[in-house]
């Protein structure tokens, strides 16, 4: 149960999950997917993670890919309407996520579906049904519809039907579980209404937090260049996980790894203690490059990433500095002066004109580059000159 539950933001219900256990089958437990882009990031798998311990546990994992309300598209967090994919582009997708997630899952013990499998065969009686199921109120008690309407911003009838559609999955499913997102919260309890609706016991309802991306402060997104994709190459993924912030490396082990958490604690004991977090850091970044690559892959990216400072001539003991930042972060020639690694930004820009300042290893050569709030990485200017700069939100 402890396991089933890590990482979790809320059961609902919690008492109804343990009197489904109790039955002593496998449960149903389902999550869903609109294949909206191609490519899977770490923040997804928070998800996947989850459907693995539910199999793990024996229990039966319905990985739906949403192929129909992808041509919906999912309204939620959006302060206008969204517009729908294509069917060709929601297949395209759809084939890439397949190959994804099974690096994850058991594709033996997995079952994939495909909502257009019942969607397109409700006749326009019964999917008028359906919504006669739910009021428009309730629809509205939805912070993003609510915000839209009171605004003065236009919402679409399709985006109603989302929800109602999403939460119909879960009564042709007869899923026992539903897992996702704390931003999904709302679609899922529709889920369990329409299963009593239609004479069902009501699934339970598990969200998961959303994942921070590399900045430690917004979530994970393609568009805010702040992921670690499950495609990425080994160095890639070592060299993004190396640059997250200590803090943030202990959320990114209960959500994303799957050691017992018993040993992450220990771990964290430890570097309260006096131990390098950069240890730990290492262990997590090859474990996750080893299951979306291999064992092999992850030695060689340890290997490469520990040449490139190799190549820097680091010294033993680098100073650690953090700075605190009132926006997103700072432009690198800010932050050099911040920490003391140049005299003024002009320096700092001169410095990284000339080619002699590094992150990581690697030369810069532009020093408007932002610095993100919630990384941490190694700046080395000119041959003497080296600190581990962390940059945190001011609060």
């Amino acid at each position: 149960m402890a396991n089933l539950l890590r990482g979790a933001e809320e059961v609902l219900v919690a008492f109804e999950l343990v009197a489904k256990l109790k039955e002593n089958r496998p449960l149903r437990v389902k999550a869903g997917f609109d294949p909206t882009a191609p490519d899977l990031h770490l923040g997804h798998t928070v998800l996947i993670n989850k459907l693995k311990q539910f199999q793990d546990a024996g229990h039966d994992v319905l990985f739906l890919i949403g192929d129909f309300t992808g041509m919906i598209g999912d309204p939620t967090g959006k302060n206008v309407t969204r517009k729908p994919l294509s069917r060709e582009q929601v297949l395209a997708n759809a084939q890439t996520y397949q190959a994804q997630v099974f690096k994850i899952l058991d594709p033996d013990k997995t079952r994939v579906l495909f909502n257009s499998t019942w969607m397109d065969a409700l006749s326009p009686a019964e999917l008028i049904q359906i919504a006669a199921k739910h009021t428009v109120a309730r629809m509205l008690e939805r912070d993003d519809f609510s915000k839209r309407f009171k605004g003065g911003q236009p919402i679409a009838i399709h985006e109603f039907l989302y929800p109602l559609l999403q939460g119909y999955d879960s009564v042709a499913m007869h899923a026992d579980v539903e897992l996702g997102g704390t931003d999904q919260k709302f679609n899922l309890l529709v889920g369990r209404q329409l299963q009593e609706s239609y004479g069902q016991k009501p699934q339970v309802v598990m969200t998961m937090p959303i994942l921070e991306g590399l900045d430690g402060v917004q979530k994970m997104s393609k568009s805010l260049n702040n992921y670690v994709g499950i495609a990425d190459t080994p160095d890639d993924m070592f060299g993004k996980l190396m640059s997250i912030s200590d803090d943030l490396m202990w959320r990114y082990f209960e959500l994303l790894s799957f050691r017992p958490m018993a040993e992450i604690q220990a771990w964290q004991r430890a570097c309260e203690q006096g131990d390098n977090p950069r240890t730990y850091k290492v262990k997590l970044a090859q474990e996750i490059i080893t299951r979306f690559h291999d064992a092999k892959a992850a030695g060689k990216a340890l290997e490469t990433f520990e040449a490139r400072f190799q190549r820097g001539a680091l010294p033993e003991d680098i100073e650690e500095i953090e700075l605190a930042a009132e926006g997103n972060g700072y432009s690198l020639a800010v932050l050099l002066k911040e920490s003391g690694l140049a005299a003024s930004t002009s320096e700092a820009i001169r410095m990284i004109k000339q080619g002699a300042v590094k992150i990581d290893g690697e030369k810069v050569a532009d020093g408007r580059l932002e610095i993100a709030v919630g990384t941490a990485h190694v700046y080395q200017v000119g041959k003497r000159k080296f600190a581990r700069v962390s940059v945190k939100k001011d609060v």
